[in-house]
């Protein structure tokens, strides 16, 4: 299947779930994964009117989506994967949303640099739902109070939560806590599923899912 033929299908079904759920197709914006991927691999993406895409390393963004944003100006990049303080200057320069913020230290960092840049991005804080040990994201227990320190004291814009189920679980009782989690903060957007389980993510509110290789092929 040729890539543009993967991402209408990729488009169609979260359409068809989210009608399903009582939502319309535009409530779940598609953020395409373009990482590890070339620019010539993304190009026609772009073509296809896609206009929202994820990176998970600012490295790897900065050698190709400078020049890809210059010639497309309304595209919108995510940040999606975990973040170093030391690259934060980077990522506030390059992204314009940012999901993956998970603890004190890469918040005040990104609060600073979108004063000292004078950049106004938006966030997602990331929750380890699974509690993984391996895996970034705040505790689900401290969700709430690190929401409240972002939003009070750092004055960033947190407009909603993302998480990563473990990849040997069902999705579903990580995207519900999410969805609990999200609504005790008083936030309506929730990042979750991937190509693996984007249609069970919209059928639990996802309003973004993350989708790859289900669009560009496997990497």
């Amino acid at each position: 299947m040729e890539i543009e033929a993967r991402l209408e299908d990729v488009r169609h079904r979260i359409a068809d779930v989210a009608e399903k759920s009582g939502r319309k197709a535009d409530d779940v914006t598609l953020v395409a994964v373009s990482k590890t991927f070339d620019a010539e691999a993304i190009e026609p993406v772009i073509d296809c009117g896609q206009r929202v895409f994820g990176e998970n390393r600012v490295q790897e963004a900065q050698g190709k989506w400078p020049a890809l944003k210059e010639k497309t100006p309304d595209i919108e990049l995510h940040l999606i994967g975990p973040l170093q303080s030391n690259k934060a200057a980077d990522a506030v320069e390059l992204f314009d949303v940012i999901q993956s913020v998970d603890r004190e230290k890469i918040a005040r960092a990104l609060a600073a640099e979108c004063e000292k840049q004078g950049r106004h991005l938006r966030f997602y804080v990331q929750v380890n739902t699974g509690l993984e040990e391996q895996k970034a994201g705040i505790d689900p227990r401290e969700t709430a109070a690190f929401v409240v320190f972002c939003r009070d004291e750092l004055k960033m814009p947190v407009e909603g939560l993302m998480c990563i189920p473990p990849a040997d679980e069902n999705p579903g009782p990580h995207f519900a806590l999410l969805a609990k989690l999200a609504a005790q903060c008083g936030l309506e957007k929730l990042s979750m599923g991937m190509s693996g389980d984007f249609e069970t993510a919209v059928e639990f509110g996802a309003t973004s899912v993350r989708v790859g290789s289900a669009i560009f092929g496997s990497r």
